[in-house]
């Protein structure tokens, strides 16, 4: 089930309920593709049909962002809780590592998906990682050859949005992937590179808080919030999908 905020799709599932369907896609060799929706994408949206209609061709929007969750109540709509975009790429890694599929990571600079890969492979020994392609490889061609030979159920794309998303959506047809997702920073994360809030603020949902402390010149992206919070009021209506 899906609602719509601000004309952006959004996913009611929890993060369960999407792992148990995009297993069921690999199982029957279906092609999905996952993005995270925040206030931010959804505002960029208001103004670029182009990139609403990217999102809305997902197969899963996950609920990226306190706000969603916020702009669903206002809207009586089902979205209670977050799915963070590193939170799906950890259940499935989680996933993969029970069920014995393959990953591969395209992006980010070489040495920082080779960390990322290491600690993952660290923290799910049963899991196969099947490539490692970095961000800074321009010949289309060889990635797709490089992804493709290696296999892989889950592809994991971190080259920022909407960059990722659009490279998934030009390429899926051709990508022997079942499941796709856009992970923007989530290799610096895993990499050690780049901390992750607190967990106080994660279960709080406010990691855009504690970014917002940790980056004050993070102030003009996280006015989005706001602006985002008030246009749902005004319109205070959700599409049921």
């Amino acid at each position: 089930m899906k609602e719509q905020i601000l004309g952006v799709n959004v996913s009611e599932q929890s993060e369960e309920e999407l792992l148990r369907l995009i297993n069921d896609d690999i199982v029957h060799g279906r092609k999905s593709r996952i993005v995270a929706i925040n206030p931010e994408k959804v505002m960029m949206a208001s103004q670029d049909e182009q990139l609403k209609a990217l999102l809305n061709e997902s197969t899963y929007q996950i609920p990226d962002g306190i706000g969603i969750s916020i702009a669903s109540r206002i809207c009586r709509g089902m979205v209670r809780g977050r799915v963070t975009g590193i939170g799906m790429m950890d259940g499935l890694l989680r996933l993969a590592n029970q069920q014995r599929y393959r990953i591969f990571m395209y992006g980010a600079k070489q040495e920082t998906l080779h960390l990322a890969a290491a600690a993952i492979q660290k923290k799910y020994p049963n899991l196969e990682i099947s490539g490692l392609l970095d961000g800074y490889v321009q010949d289309r061609q060889q990635i797709i050859h490089s992804i493709n030979a290696a296999q892989p159920h889950i592809l994991f794309v971190a080259l920022g949005s909407p960059k990722q998303e659009l490279f998934i959506r030009e390429n899926m047809g051709k990508l022997k992937v079942n499941i796709f997702q856009g992970v923007g920073g989530s290799f610096d994360v895993y990499s050690g590179q780049v901390k992750r809030a607190p967990e106080v603020f994660q279960k709080t949902g406010t990691e855009w808080l504690y970014r917002l402390l940790s980056q004050p010149s993070r102030i003009k992206r996280q006015m989005a919030l706001p602006q985002f919070i008030f246009k749902v009021m005004r319109e205070k209506k959700v599409k049921p999908l």
